[in-house]
């Protein structure tokens, strides 16, 4: 609900406005002098300010210059007579909204006063998406860069010189690779190695919106453009301006939004939702997908003539199991990365351990491995990750992948039963043979634990 101070010394004026204002489901909070007001500005907020220019303390410009100085986003309104409107308008020049003379023309003064609630909510918000990009530019511009691709393995070097290359232009990039492979920190590296590194960097992930409101987020829309749009609203490419825009997850945007993303990579242009006034852009179109599109445009869920637009340069980014090598760099990287955040001092991995993380699968990637890593640094107890601190399904892919039962003749049951025995030996192993301590870990009944130690003959 937005928030009005209605400052006058007329009682009946102030019964009057609260009258027609409160229908319009605004929040209303009086005052009658000018130091009243002072005091309540000084412990609240508002979106909107109507003041007389006459009070009895002082002159309502007052409360101008107070907003003008701390830099408040909100709009103020001047209730004047006729004949000070030289000074209404002089108040103007130095930022009030607009100015009413008395009496009120109540159907003007409702128009007026929605009209600077409007425009006090677009600062606000535009204020939000900057205090956003600032931080963005000021924070990351310096650590979102080729440090952060870490790896001095064959294929993300590659990955590396090829941003590098990239970087320089302005061409549109799509970055494929599985889920946690690095896609967001290789659109960073391309966006804060270009000229346009101190401008925007808008990130919009396309798969957590509905169609409806992604179009909003993407391109804005016009207040009354949908219901619930009270405002006019910045979209992120208009934000994005001069900027990078990256389109996480694009292989999730719905048709209608595709057509519409391809105008703006043709012509730059586009409309708000609700609108029809084109708006241009200059905006770096960098997407990413853990998609194949080439099997999404077959099936026509994925328009051939985007893809071509945002593939000009294909850039792919190698699962961390086909780049092995990189495990251990990444590994003491998040040990000392977590090791400062968590105050707890590991100097390393044991050898054991690193050898079954070099033959786990990371199904989840680099931030699969992240995780894990930041997991076990908080909870061990050694001043050194050991085997004792690995997570279950890096043990269990190990266990399957054992040499032993690849070497298997034999049925698919011979195959199953081999597997079961190495799984109910390696928790008897753990837990000391504690019978109902492995039956709980293991998720099955304790008679059933011992029917399979009586099959396996492990008593």
């Amino acid at each position: 609900m937005e928030k009005i101070l209605l400052v006058d010394d007329n009682e009946p004026i102030r019964k009057m406005i609260r009258r027609v204002f409160e229908k319009s489901r605004y929040e209303i909070t009086e005052a009658d002098t000018l130091k009243l007001a002072h005091d309540i500005l000084d412990s609240k907020q508002f979106d909107l300010i109507i003041t007389d220019l006459k009070l009895p303390d002082g002159e309502g410009t007052e409360l101008l210059k107070r907003r003008n100085l701390n830099k408040w986003l909100t709009e103020i309104i001047i209730i004047t007579a006729y004949g000070d409107v030289a000074t209404a308008v002089n108040a103007m020049k130095s930022g009030a909204f607009d100015f009413v003379i008395k009496p009120l023309n109540i159907d003007e003064f409702e128009v007026k006063v929605a009209k600077a609630i409007e425009e006090s909510s677009l600062k606000k918000s535009n204020e939000k998406l900057q205090e956003t990009i600032n931080c963005m530019v000021d924070s990351e511009g310096s650590e979102y860069n080729f440090v952060e691709i870490i790896g001095d393995s064959v294929g993300i070097n590659d990955v590396k010189e090829l941003i590098k290359k990239v970087s320089k232009t302005d061409a549109s990039i799509l970055i494929t690779g599985e889920s946690g492979v690095g896609k967001e920190l290789a659109a960073r590296a391309i966006h804060f190695n270009s000229k346009r590194k101190n401008k925007p960097f808008i990130k919009v992930n396309c798969a957590v919106f509905s169609e409806g409101i992604l179009e909003s987020e993407l391109f804005g829309h016009e207040k009354g453009a949908f219901t619930g749009a009270f405002n006019k609203r910045l979209g992120r490419f208009e934000v994005a301006d001069e900027g990078t825009i990256f389109l996480d997850e694009i292989g999730d945007l719905p048709m209608n939004t595709q057509v519409k993303l391809l105008q703006v990579l043709q012509e730059f242009t586009f409309e708000r939702v609700g609108g029809n006034e084109p708006i241009k852009v200059d905006v770096r179109v960098i997407a990413a997908t853990n998609q194949d599109l080439k099997k999404k445009i077959k099936n026509g869920t994925f328009r051939e003539d985007l893809f071509y637009r945002v593939n000009v340069v294909p850039v792919c980014i190698p699962p961390l199991r086909k780049r092995r090598g990189d495990i251990e760099i990444l590994i003491k990287h998040y040990i000392e990365k977590f090791s400062e955040e968590s105050k707890n001092k590991i100097s390393g991995i044991s050898k054991e351990t690193l050898k079954l993380f070099k033959n786990y699968s990371w199904p989840g990637n680099v931030r699969e491995l992240e995780h894990i890593i930041e997991r076990m640094v908080i909870l061990t107890s050694s001043d050194e990750l050991q085997e004792d601190d690995i997570p279950e399904e890096i043990i269990i892919d190990n266990v399957i992948k054992n040499e032993e039962i690849l070497k298997i003749k034999g049925n698919l049951k011979d195959f199953l039963d081999n597997y079961e025995k190495k799984i109910v030996i390696y928790y008897l192993d753990k837990y000391n043979y504690d019978r109902k301590e492995v039956a709980k870990q293991l998720g099955i009944k304790l008679s059933t634990l011992y029917s399979k130690i009586e099959k396996y003959n492990l008593k």
